[in-house]
């Protein structure tokens, strides 16, 4: 998920949603305080995650057949080790640092496309799907190198066995809406 659309509530009769795998803790609340030190103002809203689907706004009475879809994607993926390791950017696209995924990158990126494959979640996307976990975005410059040099040696590895799907009104932090189990 990004901070996109943060402050603009979903049209009436919408929800805005994304899908994420979590990162656990104790790295999580480590990224999450990382990403808020660096200066980025989407700390606040975001705890450290996995993008699988970014934010989406779909029609309310879409949500049972979105959680249909997500739970036979969850059903049909099982269980995997996910190991984070060191740092990447996408500058000078964006101005984003992030925590690379170095195992789990293909099952990461099969969850996102069978996510994506819902007629109510197709979009638009900008850039191809990059598995990561955003630690600055649109930060000034040394604030942009000093977590990149900062968490060069970060490493994380722990068993993905959920994604869950959160919702957004438009103001506050991404809220967890319900927790989608791998594996069936």
């Amino acid at each position: 998920m990004t901070v996109a659309l943060i402050g603009v509530p979903p049209e009436p009769g919408q929800l805005r949603i994304g899908v994420a795998i979590d990162v656990p803790q104790p790295w999580g609340e480590e990224l999450t305080r990382r990403r808020a030190e660096a200066g980025d103002p989407a700390a606040e809203f975001v705890p450290a995650h996995i993008t699988l689907l970014s934010p989406t706004n779909i029609a309310e009475t879409h949500l049972p057949l979105v959680e249909a879809h997500l739970a036979a994607v969850a059903a049909a993926h099982p269980p995997y080790p996910l190991h984070l390791r060191g740092t990447g950017t996408f500058r000078p696209i964006t101005d984003v640092v992030f925590v690379a995924v170095a195992a789990g990158i293909s099952e990461c990126e099969s969850l996102a496309t069978a996510i994506g494959e819902a007629d109510q979640l197709v979009r638009e996307s900008r850039f191809a799907y990059h598995p990561h976990v955003t630690v600055a975005h649109d930060v000034p410059t040394e604030a942009l190198d000093k977590v990149y040099d900062d968490l060069a040696g970060f490493e994380a590895a722990f068993d993905v066995d959920s994604f869950t799907l959160f919702s957004h009104n438009g103001e506050g932090r991404w809220r967890p809406y319900r927790d989608f189990p791998l594996g069936g």
